[in-house]
């Protein structure tokens, strides 16, 4: 069990900076613009998710960038981000709770999607 989650520590790290970069472009695109949360969501998913991917694959996975790396992990993750959000549009739920919500979950699913398909065969 421990294997699996060997890396889990650095990847958080750069968690927290990816949390932060999405939480403010969330609000800027919510509040500010006025979109709905699935389009907020996903839009600030889509920039952060590319800021932690490069730093993920150079730092916690000591891997090559690569394309066909990054559209799985973007698409995988962008549908549960979309979702989130739509989800907290449909059931009127506070913005805050919605990327808190996203945030969690992507902390547990991106890792295990980053682990074991994305950067499979890498050191952690």
């Amino acid at each position: 069990m421990k294997a699996i989650w060997s890396g889990f520590s650095t990847y958080a790290l750069v968690g927290l900076a990816n949390t932060l970069l999405h939480w403010q472009i969330f609000f800027v695109l919510r509040v500010a613009i006025g979109l709905d949360q699935s389009t907020s969501n996903l839009a600030a998913f889509c920039v952060a998710a590319s800021f932690s991917y490069y730093l993920n694959a150079l730092y916690t996975f000591e891997a090559k960038h690569s394309v066909t790396g990054y559209v799985v992990f973007l698409c995988v993750m962008g549908v549960l981000s979309y979702a989130v959000g739509y989800l907290g549009d449909r059931w009127r739920l506070h913005g805050l709770l919605t990327v808190a919500v996203f945030s969690l979950l992507s902390l547990v699913f991106g890792f295990l999607l980053s682990r074991f398909v994305v950067f499979r065969g890498h050191r952690p």
